[in-house]
């Protein structure tokens, strides 16, 4: 795509952008639909399904930008993800929430910081395995992402084991948050469909139309960003961890917004904290399809997102502790500090990358 013109490569990537979108939409309600149905609940194989769902754009991005030996793009793309999927916290907060307290007041529960720190968890070993040696490589497979991998799975068995009860008092619900329970939308949107008559055969085949969907126009994504970030002279890095990675969140903000002004607001916040802590899992994939250490070869401006990321989820974690009760500029305080914090990240970025 390098050939064509900027206009034309800006049309494509917001057509992508635009299926990504709707692709999306259509991706979480099936889910929903298929979850409820098929009685896959919490379980571990539900969690699966939907980590798999809510991210189907940055694993094709991820898998085209690895089979075409363009690691950086890969790199930039999952952990600026994580960054930016975290900001959409904020906007659920600002636009979405109704009455007087904020987001992590009605969302409080301690699944939910247990959830953060998984976020937390496997951006650490990302780190880690950034200082490990490109040569430490067996079976196209390298010690980080592999970690990251076991410990994803392990920490979802803990949030299921957590999400059934917590030795605490109220099992980890804090008082006066929500009062439908945790993941009541779900059930609302299957109810839906059952008054159409979307049958579960329906359901599935609008589920992998949309699957593909996503897919091809996550490659396209890919390719035409790839393009646009060369025209306007800014890296790979610094276009897949920004423009890139706000253009995947986007199914995300539509789900969550939808989450949230059913009363679902821990449901909100799971679905974004639990895309995070899956999006590094594609390290796996990234160096399993490119055959190389990608790890070892993140930048300063990766590991500086990294950083970033763990911080703006600490935040929100400390705000489901501390609960904020008032709203400023209609977000709670938590949302504003992510918000004042992101965008100085974002600036610490450029400067980053223009060191190096």
């Amino acid at each position: 795509m390098s050939g064509l013109s900027l206009p034309l490569l800006l049309l494509i990537f917001a057509a992508a952008a635009a299926a990504i979108w709707v692709a999306g939409i259509q991706l979480s309600n099936q889910t929903d639909v298929l979850s409820v149905r098929l009685h896959l609940g919490t379980a571990l194989g539900g969690l699966v399904m939907l980590a798999i769902a809510t991210n189907l754009p940055e694993i094709a991005i991820v898998s085209s930008a690895a089979l075409s030996g363009n690691v950086g793009v890969a790199v930039g793309n999952i952990l600026g993800g994580i960054a930016i999927q975290t900001v959409v916290l904020v906007a659920l907060d600002a636009f979405g929430v109704r009455g007087r307290h904020p987001l992590t007041y009605q969302a409080a529960s301690l699944v939910l910081v247990l959830e953060a720190a998984l976020v937390v968890s496997v951006l650490t070993v990302v780190v880690a395995g950034n200082q490990l040696p490109s040569s430490l490589i067996v079976l196209r497979l390298t010690p980080g992402p592999v970690l990251i991998a076991v410990l994803w799975v392990v920490g979802l068995l803990l949030l299921q084991r957590a999400g059934k009860s917590l030795p605490w008092q109220e099992s980890g619900e804090a008082p006066d948050n929500q009062q439908p329970p945790r993941g009541h939308s779900r059930h609302k949107s299957e109810q839906q469909a059952s008054t159409k008559g979307v049958s579960t055969a329906k359901s599935a085949t609008i589920f992998a139309a949309a699957a593909l969907v996503t897919l091809a126009a996550g490659v396209i994504l890919e390719r035409s960003g790839d393009a646009i970030a060369g025209h306007v002279g800014l890296s790979g890095v610094l276009f897949g961890a920004t423009i890139l990675a706000a253009a995947t969140s986007l199914p995300e903000l539509s789900t969550g917004l939808t989450s949230v002004r059913n009363g679902d607001y821990q449901l909100a916040m799971s679905d974004i904290f639990g895309g995070n802590a899956f999006l590094p899992v594609l390290f796996l994939v990234a160096t399993l399809l490119s055959g190389k250490a990608v790890l070892p070869q993140a930048h300063a401006t990766d590991i500086y997102l990294t950083a970033l990321g763990m911080l703006l989820t600490l935040v929100y974690a400390a705000g489901l502790l501390f609960r904020p009760q008032r709203r400023v500029a209609r977000m709670g305080i938590d949302s504003l500090t992510v918000l004042i914090l992101y965008a100085v990240g974002v600036a610490g970025l450029f400067a980053v990358a223009n060191a190096g």
